[in-house]
């Protein structure tokens, strides 16, 4: 059988009975690091013969356990943390598997963006999961302009380089959000800050995995056809939104073509 298995994000303590008994009982544990996944494995006096699993050796990899399960084999995968397939390695071979008809199950467990949304105190009765932004910022604003009308909160993985840089795009293309940035979950250092996107958070230097929530856009029945354009579109430039997305925003409000919009923006310049 194919278990993946969730491990703690943090304390090492945060871990299953069933996942411990699921990885003593394994023949092959996939890692994305088998350096990292060694401390958990070590501390729970887990020895198994280990495999590298990570994303740049996805496919190659899946076929090499997969040959292993024809063996009779159990196999269990696991991530540097938290849960496999979330933002992280495993999707790939979840796929496989399902196009190939052999069976595999999850051992449930730890992950980030859950405990980040309770720790925000933000409205949890709807959430969307983003996950990481991608490298490119042409890829992270057309993949946030998916979410910008969105009643529900989201919640984004960030790497503490990348934070103010996100943060920023956040703000630019969501327009002045209350926020929340969330680091060292179950650890020594837990933190959340609250803040507005529009301000940044306060920490200089970020350090450690971040999760932030944001919460989601307000939606409200009004009548736009009241405003004239140039007040539509002065409402979202006060918010905080550029001036190319606020024409986009006006323009869907309107149901219109943003063309329409930029030109009558234009034209009384």
């Amino acid at each position: 059988m194919f278990y993946f298995v969730s491990t703690p994000i943090g304390n090492l303590k945060d871990i299953s009975f069933r996942a411990i008994e699921t990885l003593e009982n394994a023949d092959v544990i996939a890692c994305e690091d088998t350096r990292t996944s060694l401390k958990l494995l070590n501390h729970y006096n887990i020895k198994k013969q280990l495999v590298a699993y990570h994303k740049f050796n996805e496919i190659k990899e899946a076929e090499r356990l997969i040959e292993e399960h024809s063996k009779g084999k159990n196999i269990a995968v696991i991530t540097d943390a938290g849960t496999p397939v979330i933002s992280d390695p495993g999707n790939a071979l979840t796929k496989i598997l399902r196009e190939r008809n052999i069976d595999f199950t999850v051992v449930p467990g730890a992950n980030a963006f859950v405990p980040a949304l309770i720790l925000s105190g933000f409205d949890a009765s709807r959430f969307c999961f983003v996950g990481f932004l991608p490298e490119k910022k042409t890829a992270a604003r057309k993949l946030l302009e998916n979410y910008a009308d969105l009643d529900a909160t989201l919640l984004f993985y960030s790497a503490p380089h990348d934070l103010k840089k996100n943060i920023s795009l956040l703000s630019e293309i969501l327009g002045n959000r209350r926020a929340a940035a969330v680091k060292e979950i179950t650890k020594l250092h837990e933190r959340t800050e609250i803040f507005c996107l529009a301000d940044g958070i306060l920490e200089e230097e970020p350090k450690g995995e971040y999760v932030v929530v944001v919460e989601g856009a307000k939606q409200t029945e009004k009548d736009f056809s009241d405003l004239s354009v140039k007040d539509h579109l002065d409402l979202y430039l006060k918010e905080g939104m550029t001036k190319m997305d606020a024409i986009k925003k006006v323009a869907k409000d309107r149901g219109v073509k943003k063309s329409e919009i930029y030109d009558l923006v234009k034209n009384n310049e």
